[in-house]
């Protein structure tokens, strides 16, 4: 198997990890809620902060105005799979989200979401 076979074949048996994470701002307390099928995508979050060009208007403003070190990227749940039988991720992770939603009321004041 040539090199270029062999780091294809590694890249498909890395295993990836879907989860809901958070973005905080230590500042003021805001946070955003999002959930992905990759973890690792976590830090093209912080590149499109750092490029200024964030989806959420809001947090982009907050990021430049209080810069990078006042936040915090954390994973608040690892979404767990399920081993045998039918096993919906995108529904399963939205439900995840959901509760992490529900349960921190990231809106307004407390808030990007």
């Amino acid at each position: 198997m040539n090199r270029k076979e062999e780091l294809k074949q590694q890249f498909k048996e890395i295993k990836t990890e879907a989860g809901v994470y958070q973005i905080k701002n230590i500042k003021n307390n805001k946070i955003l809620i999002e959930s992905t099928k990759n973890l690792k995508t976590i830090n093209g979050k912080k590149f499109q902060l750092k490029a200024g060009s964030h989806f959420n208007k809001q947090l982009q403003k907050d990021w430049n105005e209080y810069g990078e070190d006042a936040f915090v990227f954390e994973v608040l749940e690892v979404l767990k799979k399920k081993e045998t039988g039918y096993f919906d991720e995108a529904d399963e992770l939205k439900k995840l989200e959901q509760k992490w939603l529900e349960e921190l009321q990231p809106y307004g004041e407390r808030g990007y979401n």
